[in-house]
């Protein structure tokens, strides 16, 4: 991981609500240091409209997110990722793409948010609990030194990160 940018894509199924609650998250908190994007091994096509409101009530921006499959950062034109994270059991089970330049897998599983039956109030606590817990997570991993030459050490932590 020697790219003074960090390149991180957030994986899921649907990328309709937590990679894309992730990708946000990623940008703007990780500007400069990290490059993030998101995709789903079956994308929903549109982005959930509560991911999109729970974005705008916390300040991210929302043009440009859109639901797109992994096979766009599995090809010659994709940028070489770093980190790849798995933010459902779902994506994190499947058979992936073969990744230019073999990054580093980590599963950061969640609940997902969209699955939520219930109330529009129960659905947006789904959503604003599910953005809160990657806000976690996503500060504890731009906080770590990304110095490391022990990818083993650096995994542990991320994985570390992902159970708390």
């Amino acid at each position: 991981m020697a790219n003074p940018t960090l390149h991180v894509l957030f994986l899921c199924t649907g990328n309709s609500a937590r990679s894309i609650l992730a990708e946000a998250i990623l940008s703007q908190e990780g500007r400069g240091r990290f490059s993030a994007h998101s995709a789903g091994s079956h994308p929903k096509g549109e982005v959930h409209p509560l991911a999109l409101s729970i974005l705008r009530d916390f300040g991210h921006p929302v043009a440009g997110l859109r639901s797109k499959s992994w096979e766009e950062f599995a090809g010659p034109q994709a940028p070489e990722l770093d980190l790849i994270f798995t933010v459902c059991d779902n994506a994190a089970g499947e058979l992936c793409p073969i990744w230019p330049g073999h990054p580093m897998t980590v599963h950061w599983g969640l609940a997902d948010p969209a699955a939520v039956e219930g109330s529009e109030a129960e659905c947006r606590r789904a959503f604003a609990e599910t953005y809160r817990a990657l806000q976690k997570r996503i500060g504890r991993l731009i906080n770590l030194p990304m110095g490391w030459n022990d990818r083993a050490g650096l995994k542990a932590k991320l994985m570390e990160i992902g159970r708390g």
